[in-house]
């Protein structure tokens, strides 16, 4: 397999850390913002979210023409800090969370895959990003 360079996306959220950090691994939030665009939906999430925990989530288009469900384990997790998993395909995510005058910086850096544009991803992946800020500081 070929090795890729890691993507990083990043976002400011307007709150504090403690609340970023429920809404990041609650199911009942996860449900409300992990998707790319608004013609898809995540009906369904799981989330054990300690070292070794596993977490799964159903992301599909809303007129049923495509899903899939994203899932992976737990390789570390700090709270209110970092967030590190692998996915089912071997890749590794990790995200951090930093407070910074009462808002929260998230940075999540993953592994590629390799059937995508690496632009396309990024982007992909950004929009899930947004759609959590936006979800976090209007609940």
């Amino acid at each position: 397999m070929e090795t890729k360079t890691p993507i990083t996306v990043e976002a400011t959220i307007n709150e504090p850390v403690e609340k970023v950090w429920q809404y990041w691994a609650a199911p009942e939030h996860i449900t409300k913002w992990t998707f790319a665009s608004s013609d898809w939906h995540a009906p369904y999430a799981e989330n054990d979210l300690q070292t070794g925990g596993k977490f799964k989530t159903r992301m599909e288009a809303k007129d049923g023409s495509f899903g899939f469900d994203f899932e992976g384990t737990y390789s570390e997790v700090k709270t209110h800090e970092l967030i590190a998993y692998g996915l089912e395909d071997g890749r590794q995510v990790k995200i951090t969370f930093e407070e910074v005058g009462g808002k929260t910086k998230l940075t999540e850096t993953f592994d590629p895959e390799n059937q995508n544009p690496l632009e396309m991803q990024k982007s992909g992946w950004q929009s899930i990003l947004d759609n959590f800020k936006k979800y976090t500081e209007e609940n």
